[in-house]
């Protein structure tokens, strides 16, 4: 049994190897451990391997699939090894020794899942694969759960914008890719190949051209080739649903890196998991599969009108009839995943239960298509939705007809073929009923003859049927002559046989073994109906989804009194009232009123540089004028009293930041290498938000570049841009930058405390407030008292010498040098050595403080 364990595992690489025996999967050696710790059950052993015990722990095959998805969510890959013959065949093949021969069915990894068990109701399962050619990247998506397919093309540096978009659940790329993205599965070079690709999704789809679906680059066919082989061997030659693909064209969606994404908190919150995100905010999808479509909507907004336009004039045509909506969201809120039941089925994993819920969804979208169908003054969008509703008719008939009401998850015990469909498998039934009616009548006979009132006739996996008395009366039984023969005896029971019983059992096991082959010809049959009409079907669960997403958007608005954007394509940004969904949600649940507020950025205006106290809501307004432009090319309404919107092309938002320790990079580090990316990738049409650029350093440091990026943005990236920062200083720009204006989060001081108004207006900040920020924070009194001494010297000093900033506002925009400080005299520098309160400075303060003693030493 070990060779052919350690046969099966080398093919199973660095997968852990379920490896079938009897009524478990087990696992040995070092999958055992790991296994053992991911999944917290026993580790033991079982026999030696080199003189030593071998590692040994294992699954129930019922409860496996519960056991799958903590591993997969470990990280883990797993293949599966079935046995693929039965004892009497191995018997047969090899003597009575033979080992029973087991074989690799199917890898189980991340992004190759379609059990329903394994998969998340609202959120997509993504695999992509990634390869390199001649200086482009092509890149294939799929989610085999429901079949869509995607092929695109991108330049290196916006790779990582577009694996960020995707948030794949796995990723694959040929084994030499240099610079490949972490926990990449590496495949071989030669699945990537275009010719190869091309060929392959001519034998997917059996076509001899790819006319059809468009005209694909080498890139992105070589990617697709690397999918499908990658999908063909995790699926051991069986490949799932795979719909024709479609191009995703460049520019055809709103463009974020990473950093935007994590930074807005777009589908997932900084902190990880749904709550506190964008989505989870606004999805008032009552399916999973209008979920998963509105996730998609939000990673990837459009960035052309016309489309955009669309969706929102479906929305807003279920925001004016609340009847209709409510009715429809109803109706929606009871159908099954069509696109997943449709998944599981083509790819060989369906069950009767998919069969069902392909009936009930498909039966209950033509009822949709007819009730919409009748309402005048359709939008395009749903003129173009409501064909792929209907056309269901034969499919759902056959299905009605075929199947009991609710058809069972197993069809390994049979009675899910409905009765009345198949004549001759109404017989079968009523031959295996009417010989079960004939055992208990026999049973009833034997208690007469025998005059045994206790006797029974019972059945189990081992016996089959028997006949059973209690241990006192087994001896009156014995007897040759008694027409009974002895089977077993048990401590209370004595078990028997009878030729009768014999022939009665056989009849039935014969008669029920014909009814679960019919049954089985029927399901297949019925599989190969959904999967001749599988292109047709996908089409209807996308177009139910999309419905879903519209009246789940026009619910949203109509909760929060939210409004219908103006899509324009200036470079316009006017947006009154605005405020941040995620923020607002949150006040609401405990009472409180978020403080709206406008955004007003046009050529002429088209960088606000926002001052204000930390707290004051700086961040926050920042980040709702975003993600309002987000949710606007989504396609829903937005949280503002109004809003016109010039399209984006590129959205960045520099909001903070973190240490990535992994890749070597300080939080001051992270914050430059996003800002370099906003510098060299922002055009006019982008809109760019920025915070605190340069804290992350020394003072006279943080100011300098602070206020060298914010003049490259108004001079060279000419973008919308709201750069909210504590330099007050930084208000001279607005004399030598005519776009640029100041505005600030009023905060007033009231008897000691601060009170923070969460206003936006107009004019630069008259201070920072920070002292008092660090008192409501709870910092104690001394030391802020110590600190407010410390500001006062310091104010002193900058009064006399005028200013952190002077001469700034006289510098040319980009001077190659600073201008030259006048030298202290000798004197000054010993009495300020004198003042210094050395136990009182932190490590950062003291290294800034040597920094600027050695810059006027060498001045």
């Amino acid at each position: 049994m070990m060779t052919q364990y350690l046969a099966l595992k080398r093919e199973a690489d660095d997968c852990l190897l379920f490896y079938r025996m009897g009524d478990f999967f087990e696992l040995f050696f070092d999958d055992a451990r790991r296994a053992s710790q991911v999944l917290d059950i026993a580790l033991t052993s079982r026999g030696e391997h080199d003189g030593a015990p071998v590692p040994m722990c294992g699954v129930p095959v019922h409860a496996a699939e519960n056991y799958l998805a903590r591993l997969i969510k470990a990280g883990c890959r797993v293949a599966i090894a079935e046995q693929v013959e039965t004892p009497e065949q191995a018997k047969k093949r090899g003597g009575s020794k033979a080992l029973v021969r087991r074989d690799i069915v199917r890898f189980v990894t991340a992004g190759t899942l379609t059990e329903e068990a394994l998969l998340e109701p609202r959120r997509a399962n993504v695999l992509a694969a990634i390869c390199d050619l001649r200086g482009t990247f092509g890149i294939a998506s799929c989610d085999i759960s429901t079949g869509r397919m995607e092929l695109e093309e991108c330049v290196p540096a916006e790779l990582t914008s577009a694996i960020a978009r995707l948030g794949a659940s796995e990723i694959v790329g040929p084994e030499d890719w240099a610079d490949a993205p972490e926990a990449m599965i590496a495949r071989p070079r030669s699945e990537f190949g275009s010719d190869d690709g091309t060929a392959r999704l001519k034998a997917v789809h059996g076509l001899a051209t790819l006319d059809a679906f468009g005209e694909f680059s080498r890139a992105m066919l070589a990617a697709a080739g690397g999918l499908i082989a990658y999908l063909d061997h995790a699926g051991r030659g069986k490949l799932p649903l795979l719909l024709p693909p479609v191009m995703r064209a460049s520019g055809a969606a709103l463009a974020m890196d990473e950093a935007t994404r994590a930074s807005l908190e777009i589908l997932e919150s900084q902190g990880g998991g749904r709550a506190g995100s964008l989505i989870a905010a606004i999805d008032r999808c009552v399916t999973g599969a209008g979920a998963r479509q509105l996730a998609d909507d939000l990673a990837a907004p459009l960035a052309q009108r016309t489309a955009i336009e669309g969706r929102l004039n479906l929305v807003g045509w279920l925001h004016g009839d609340p009847m209709l909506r409510a009715d429809l969201r109803d109706v929606l809120r009871a159908l099954p995943d069509v696109g997943r039941a449709l998944g599981r089925l083509v790819a060989g994993r369906g069950s009767p239960r998919d069969l069902g819920q392909l009936r009930d969804g498909l039966g209950e979208a033509g009822r949709i298509h007819d009730r919409l169908q009748s309402l005048p003054d359709h939008p395009a969008l749903l003129r173009d939705l409501l064909p792929c509703l209907a056309g269901h008719g034969d499919l759902t008939d056959l299905l009605t007809r075929a199947l009991v009401a609710s058809p069972p998850t197993e069809r390994a015990s049979g009675g899910y073929i409905a009765e009345g469909y198949d004549a001759s498998l109404d017989e079968l039934r009523q031959v295996s009923g009417n010989a079960r009616r004939a055992i208990a009548a026999m049973e009833a006979r034997y208690r007469d003859q025998t005059g045994i009132a206790a006797l029974k006739i019972r059945h189990n996996g081992v016996l089959g049927y028997f006949i059973e008395v209690p241990a006192r009366h087994g001896d009156a039984l014995m007897g040759a002559d008694s027409g009974f023969t002895h089977r077993q005896t048990m401590a209370n029971v004595v078990r028997f046989n009878s030729l009768a019983l014999h022939e009665e059992a056989s009849r039935i096991a014969e008669a029920g073994g014909h009814a679960l082959v019919a049954e089985e010809a029927h399901f297949e049959d019925l599989v190969a109906g959904v999967v001749a009409d599988r292109e047709r079907i996908a089409a209807t669960a996308a177009a139910l989804a999309r419905i879903d997403v519209a009246a789940g958007q026009a619910e949203r608005a109509a909760e929060g009194g939210w409004c219908r954007p103006v899509i324009t394509d200036d470079r316009s940004l006017m947006i009154r009232e605005g405020r941040h969904p995620v923020v607002e949600a949150a006040l609401a649940r405990l009472g409180e009123r978020f403080v709206a507020n406008d955004c007003d950025l046009v050529p002429g205006n088209r960088l606000w540089l926002v001052g204000g106290p930390n707290m004051g809501g700086k961040s926050t307004f920042l980040r709702q004028n975003a993600l309002i432009v987000v949710l606007a090319q989504a396609g829903g309404f937005v949280p503002a009293a109004s809003a016109t919107i010039g399209l984006v092309d590129r959205l960045f938002s520099r909001v903070g930041a973190a240490d990535n320790l992994a890749r070597g990079r300080s939080t001051f580090m992270v914050e430059m290498v996003e800002t370099a990316a906003i510098l060299a990738l922002a055009g006019e049409r982008s809109f760019v938000i920025l915070d605190e650029v340069g804290r992350g350093t020394s003072t006279y440091d943080g100011l300098a570049l602070a206020w060298a990026v914010a003049e490259a943005i108004h001079e060279n990236n000419r973008c919308r841009c709201l750069f909210a920062t504590h330099y007050h200083e930084m208000a001279r720009l607005a004399d030598s930058c005519p776009a640029l204006s100041l505005h600030h989060v009023r905060a007033r001081e009231w008897k000691g405390d601060l009170v923070l108004l969460h206003e936006v207006a107009e004019g630069a900040a008259d201070r920072s407030y920070g002292l008092a920020v660090a008192k409501l924070a709870g910092v104690p009194p001394p030391v802020v008292a110590r600190a407010r001494a410390v500001l006062e010297r310091l104010e002193k000093g900058r009064s006399e010498t005028g200013g952190l900033a002077a001469g700034l506002g006289e510098l040319p925009l980009f001077a190659a040098a600073a201008a030259q400080r006048q030298e202290e005299p000798a004197d000054d520098l010993q009495q300020k050595l004198r003042d210094l309160d050395v136990d009182a400075l932190t490590p950062r303060e003291a290294l800034d403080l040597l920094y600027e003693l050695k810059r006027e030493a060498a001045s």
